[in-house]
Order: C-alpha cells, then structure tokens, then sequence
C-alpha cells in the first residue's frame, strides 16, 4: 500500500512511523519536516499528504502534529478525505469501520512508540463496515464535500 505520510516536526515519534510503516511494507511518502526543502507548516505539509489520497496517488496517508488537530483539520478540508485524529487503538479501529477513515491523524505529543504500533495495528486490521446506517453517513460526507466544491451532489 503508499501511505503519503506528513509531519510538521521531524520527531522521534514521527520517524518512529515511517520506520514502522516501512517495516510493514508500505510505500512511504513523506512530506513537510519528514521530507528536506518541503514546506513544513502543519496546514501545508497535512494538505499535501491528503491531496493525495484524493486524487488515489496515495491509498492512505498519515497526517501528524503537536496534538494532531491542525493535521486532520487541513486533510479534512480536502475534499474526498475522511481524517480521524486517534489517540487509542479502539477509536482507529471505529474511524475504519464506522467511519471509512482515509487518513489518520496522530499527535506528536501524545502518542508514544508502543501506542503508535497498537494504533496502526488497529488502522490496518479494520475495514469500513457494510452497516447501512454507517455507509449513509459515509455517503453524506461525500454529499457535503459535492456540494462544498461545487460539484453535483448526489441527493439520494
């Protein structure tokens, strides 16, 4: 899989995930303080990793900084995205399954590098449920984000 990963701090935490998504056998992306010369800004840097999950240049990515809100706020103004900031393994687990996530945000500042694995463990074991209710809402995303940029909106 190419996870686009961005962080807008080069921290421990934040090569601790490129290792440990490298060592899983991902393709790895790096963007803003994890790439040299790239903007590092957290709205730049976070923009760019989910630019690429919606245009299918990435399947995943991974958005990252000090507590992690700036990162999914700047990849969930991509339309297309669904960013899930996860401090725990049950809600990565919940955003894949009930959210159909396709970029997880973590904080620098809270995660730790055991937490990080049982988070990605999570990320990746999960798929997005079949539940009607939960692929609704999904589809009314996708709705709001139509209707954001312009394009027509499916209304069904």
């Amino acid at each position: 899989m190419r996870i686009s990963v961005s962080s807008d701090m080069d921290e421990p935490v934040a090569r601790s995930l490129l290792a440990e998504l490298r060592g899983r056998g991902h393709e790895v992306v790096a963007h803003g303080a994890l790439r040299p010369g790239d903007d590092t800004r957290w709205a730049a840097c976070s923009a760019a990793a989910a630019r690429e999950v919606a245009t299918g240049t990435s399947d995943q990515a991974v958005v990252c900084c000090w507590t992690g809100t700036g990162a999914s706020i700047a990849a969930n103004k991509v339309p297309g995205v669904r960013a899930a900031l996860c401090t725990d393994a049950y809600t990565a687990d919940g955003a894949r399954r009930w959210n159909d996530a396709n970029v997880l945000a973590l904080s620098l500042r809270l995660t730790s590098q055991p937490l990080l694995r049982e988070i990605l463990d999570a990320w990746f074991a999960a798929e997005a449920g079949e539940d009607a209710d939960d692929r609704e809402n999904v589809a009314h995303v996708g709705r709001l984000d139509a209707d954001r940029t312009g394009g027509a909106a499916d209304r069904g």
